[in-house]
């Protein structure tokens, strides 16, 4: 039987005694974390969110397999929000649609989630009303000719079937309930209903695409009430997408159970917990590259070699500096590039690596003279 099969669906339990400590760890770490992030002052805060709803944007479409530039993401975040940052770049209108999904979402999380906003979501989604080559109906509940909707693996003849939908005619009826339930007064903690309408949401499978990339949103909707503010200091999306093959697992494993969920919320319970701890490593990062720009700004560098510092301040940055990817980047000459590195090698922004000749590199340093 699939989980909506059985006769108290969807009437979820839970076992709230096995659950209560984990809540009330991840509680005291959204209270400790958003605490932090406070103190930070208004541009550090908007930094740290930026980064982190990028990050979110990022994986969320990553875990259905659909790749993003970062880049264009965050300069449509930062274009949406009306945040001057530099390096901003044209997005298309596939990230500006998920941007401007997720950020409804978020900044708008206290209005009622509707019917007509999840049409408004999924027609950002997919604005040539296609999902990649095929045509899909968008706007509106899947139709029931697409019926049966299946997630299938294997050869043809051989097919699992690790999840049918509920079929397009219960649709209405499921949203309705669904929806009535989102925006309820139950006394059920904003987690523990993030929790839940992430399984929910995904198990009705209303849409003919994008359902997991909504669901996702749906939760983040759920958190931003949680904490009680729209700006996001840490990504659920980000954990999911590091564990995907679980995630998948842990989904299809509770949609042959029955709506007992202790070990699905348990589960999401954890990812979250892990979430806010990875977010103490970008809390690390903000406060590091502001302290970087206070000691850099007591003398100035010059613009080609702020354009460089940055670049490599970015999560995105692989590797370390050398002459020639100095000189590409920052469009100058190899001799002007590597004066610029022997100026900052002076100043003891940029440490030499080990290597010499072609294989001399530069890293940025990772701490300062206090800390060592």
């Amino acid at each position: 039987m699939w989980i909506y099969e059985y006769k108290d669906w969807p009437n979820f339990s839970w076992n709230t005694e096995k659950l209560a400590s984990k809540l009330a760890g991840i509680r005291y770490q959204q209270g400790r974390l958003l605490g932090r992030m406070e103190g930070l002052g208004f541009e550090l805060r908007r930094e740290a969110s930026l980064r982190t709803l990028t990050n979110d944007v990022v994986k969320s479409s990553a875990i259905e397999g659909h790749g993003l530039n970062p880049e264009e993401v965050r300069s449509s975040i930062a274009r949406h929000l009306g945040m001057d940052i530099a390096g901003l770049i044209p997005a298309s209108r596939d990230v500006d649609g998920i941007v401007e999904m997720m950020l409804d979402a978020t900044q708008h999380f206290s209005k009622p989630l509707t019917k007509e906003r999840l049409f408004n979501w999924h027609a950002a989604l997919f604005p040539t009303g296609r999902s990649g080559m095929h045509r899909i109906t968008v706007a509106d509940w899947r139709a029931i000719e697409k019926d049966p909707m299946q997630v299938v693996s294997g050869p043809i003849g051989r097919e699992k079937i690790h999840f049918l939908a509920p079929s397009a005619d219960k649709l209405e009826s499921e949203m309705t309930a669904f929806l009535n339930w989102f925006e309820s007064k139950a006394d059920i903690d904003p987690v523990i209903r993030a929790g839940i309408a992430h399984l929910w949401f995904v198990t009705i499978h209303p849409f003919e695409d994008g359902n997991g990339r909504i669901a996702r949103a749906i939760g983040d909707m759920a958190l931003a009430r949680a904490d009680g503010m729209p700006e996001r200091f840490y990504s659920l999306s980000n954990q999911i997408e590091s564990e995907r093959k679980n995630y998948y697992d842990q989904l299809e494993s509770q949609q042959h159970a029955s709506p007992e969920i202790t070990e699905w919320l348990t589960w999401f319970l954890d990812r979250l917990g892990h979430a806010i701890t990875n977010a103490e490593a970008l809390l690390s990062s903000v406060l590091f590259k502001a302290r970087l720009w206070e000691k850099i700004n007591k003398t100035p560098v010059h613009e080609r070699q702020r354009i460089i510092i940055n670049r490599m301040l970015e999560d995105n940055f692989v590797g370390h500096m050398n002459t020639s990817k100095y000189a590409k980047l920052a469009k100058c000459s190899n001799d002007t590039a590597l004066r610029d590195i022997q100026a900052l090698v002076q100043r003891g922004l940029f440490l030499q690596n080990s290597g010499s000749g072609r294989s001399t590199s530069y890293r940025l340093i990772d701490k300062f003279d206090d800390e060592r």
